[in-house]
């Protein structure tokens, strides 16, 4: 495997994982957002576990887009007000 696709596809699998344990919801329970974010969390954790996968099984093409996706929905959900996210660092681009 060429290590700048190891590399991408390990930081991106750490990427995800963090911003999973930053991310919270920033809706009401009784707002229909908070459904939304639940989804948008569910969908993020789904692709790390098929990231992880996928990696397990030498699969790094596969794991880095698990990764890559899962990401794009917690930062989709960040952007539009779904979760409250650290503003400051690398893990979100609000």
């Amino acid at each position: 495997m060429p290590a700048d696709l190891e590399e991408k596809m390990n930081r991106y699998g750490e990427l995800l994982a963090e911003a999973l344990e930053a991310a919270t919801v920033a809706a009401r329970p009784d707002s229909p957002l908070y459904e939304a974010a639940e989804e948008c969390l569910e969908m993020a954790d789904s692709y790390l576990d098929d990231g992880r996968h996928f990696r397990a099984n030498d699969d790094p093409v596969n794991a880095l887009a698990a990764f890559s996706y899962g990401h794009a929905w917690l930062d989709a959900g960040a952007r539009i007000g779904l979760f409250d996210v650290p503003t400051d660092g690398h893990l979100f681009t609000v």
